[in-house]
């Protein structure tokens, strides 16, 4: 009963039993067997290729995931700096937003620029997700090397489950420098004397800049402060600042004006010559009314100081130099301060023999405290003739006799008049 069940079951191999003795013989060669094994294994082989990447991609590029995709965006952009110079290096940021509420997007690969705006970091190579709702930045360091001009390189975005999303941004170029100005200086210098000098810095590029600093330097000059940290300067904006100069020889100073454009150093250079001459608008006390007179060996000299320039003259005073030999009460006589056009008054009093002037000198303070003298000739004319001689005068005695004659004469009237 068994045998028949296996016969009724398996027919084509008991009837051809007799007929395959000699192929079976030979499939235990290789001949046949071996050739269907191969193909089939091919045939196998391709299917496992097909599943591997023709599969997944029919898994992830679904219409959800282009939906997906399509919510996310670029949100905003910032370059820093916002304008560059020729050669800048700086940074761009993307922050890219997932607009989706319930699907994270994953992001395979990011990178930015192009042949003007080059990339000097590295792209984003490396698999990422975005959250639903939520916003991922993306930083490149890059350069430019582009002229004067406006450039609009590429932000280029890849979806792991869909197409790339690509956005333009604009960069733009421009070498204008900051402007050093020097608003105000005198007309020419004096050595070792204190000037005031006005600087002006403007930004007049289309973006900020950052840590602008100023400083003075110059051979056998002194400079007061040399260095003046400014910080931020925003685009259009301007700033005045003073500087003190104390030139010990004819040179010059020299202003450098150093700042950041970004991550990129700058710097703007000045020179201003200093040559000395005369200064028109110091203080000049000048002598007038002088009027000399002699008591008792001693001369007293007494004038009246001007001041006929155009700043002010303090601390005024007045003594005689050698060879005069300044005596009390006015050895040395105190003005003070002399506005441009007052004036003054003053005496000294001295000794002197065998000379026929002496001179007299002026000092005072201009404002910055330096000591400035002059001097000034003084003929020792006497202007009372009455007191060139030195011997006594008989003038008293007379007076003397005369009330002594007047008493006694007064006396006798009385005495004869009551007799």
């Amino acid at each position: 009963m068994v045998n028949v069940k296996k016969t009724s079951e398996y027919p084509s191999l008991h009837s051809t039993e007799m007929g395959q003795r000699s192929d079976l013989k030979k499939n235990k060669n290789g001949n046949l067997p071996g050739t269907f094994i191969g193909r089939l294994g091919i045939f196998l082989a391709f299917l496992v290729a097909v599943g591997i990447f023709v599969l997944p991609a029919g898994a992830y590029s679904n219409p959800e995931s282009i939906v997906a995709a399509g919510n996310v965006y670029v949100s905003s952009v910032t370059i820093d700096p916002a304008v560059f110079f020729t050669g800048d290096e700086g940074t761009a940021t993307f922050y890219v937003t997932n607009g989706n509420a319930n699907q994270s997007i994953v992001v395979n690969h990011a990178t930015f620029g192009d042949k003007d705006i080059r990339l000097t970091s590295g792209s984003y190579d490396s698999s990422a997700n975005i959250g639903p709702l939520q916003t991922r930045p993306f930083v490149f360091s890059i350069a430019s090397d582009a002229l004067e001009g406006t450039y609009y390189p590429t932000f280029s975005l890849s979806f792991r489950d869909a197409d790339s999303l690509y956005y333009r941004t604009q960069v733009k170029v421009d070498n204008t420098p900051l402007v050093l100005t020097i608003l105000e200086k005198p007309d020419t210098f004096t050595q070792d004397k204190k000037d005031l000098i006005n600087v002006q810095i403007a930004n007049p590029r289309n973006n900020d800049v950052k840590n602008v600093i100023l400083e003075v330097s110059g051979d056998g000059v002194t400079a007061s402060p040399t260095k003046i940290y400014i910080g931020a300067l925003a685009s259009g904006a301007n700033t005045n600042t003073s500087i003190s100069i104390t030139p010990g020889v004819e040179s010059s100073v020299k202003f450098a004006l150093s700042y950041d454009n970004g991550d990129t150093h700058h710097v703007v250079s000045l020179e201003m010559p200093v040559s000395f001459a005369p200064d028109k608008k110091k203080a000049s006390p000048l002598m007038s009314n002088v009027k000399v007179t002699l008591e008792s060996g001693i001369y007293h000299v007494t004038a009246d100081v001007t001041n006929a320039g155009l700043e002010n003259a303090n601390g005024v005073s007045v003594t005689a130099l050698s060879p005069a030999v300044p005596q009390d009460p006015y050895k040395t006589y105190v003005i003070g301060a002399l506005k441009p056009d007052d004036f003054g008054s003053f005496e000294v009093t001295f000794s002197a023999s065998g000379v026929k002037s002496i001179p007299l000198q002026m000092s005072y303070k201009d404002a910055d405290g330096n000591v400035v003298t002059s001097q000034q000739d003084v003929a020792l004319t006497v202007t009372d003739s009455s007191q060139t001689q030195n011997s006594p005068s008989f003038l008293p005695a007379i007076a003397i006799v005369l009330v002594i004659a007047f008493i006694g004469g007064y006396l006798y009237y009385r005495r004869k008049k009551s007799h």
